[in-house]
């Protein structure tokens, strides 16, 4: 399969999941779609496009930042890439919520960490982890 036609595919995959944890963290199907599900089929694609990815025997390494970026000139690795940050994002976010609610924090305070960990990933946790601190100390 071509990278942008699987991409048009696992792109729009985690939006249910992150709608599932912004709107409806405590329905019973969200925890098992958005720690499990999702981020294990993501896992599968993510697989599969990374053997396809150094299948080629393509050129680049984790030694250096050019090395990783002559790697991600190879459209399969890079869109491996992305998967990753798909599947971890998401499961980043599943976790959130369950730690949140298990320290009583309020879905509405933890609502901003989630857009956030969605957009830009560490930022979200990082602001999490601010939250977490901050009720801790009151």
């Amino acid at each position: 399969m071509q990278p942008d036609v699987l991409f048009q595919i696992v792109n729009p995959m985690v939006l249910p999941g992150w709608a599932l944890l912004l709107f409806a963290p405590r329905w019973r199907w969200t925890q098992p779609i958005t720690a499990v599900l999702v981020p294990l089929l993501l896992a599968c694609v993510y697989l599969v496009t990374l053997a396809t990815a150094l299948s080629g025997g393509g050129e680049g390494n984790f030694n250096s930042l050019a090395g990783v970026a002559v790697l991600f000139r190879n459209p399969m690795a890079l869109l491996a890439g992305w998967i990753h940050y798909l599947a971890f994002d998401l499961f980043i976010g599943s976790w959130e919520v369950r730690d949140a609610r298990r320290r009583g924090l309020s879905h509405w305070l933890v609502a901003p960490c989630l857009v956030l960990t969605f957009l830009f990933g560490p930022v979200g946790l990082l602001l999490y982890f601010g939250l977490r601190r901050t009720a801790e100390e009151l």
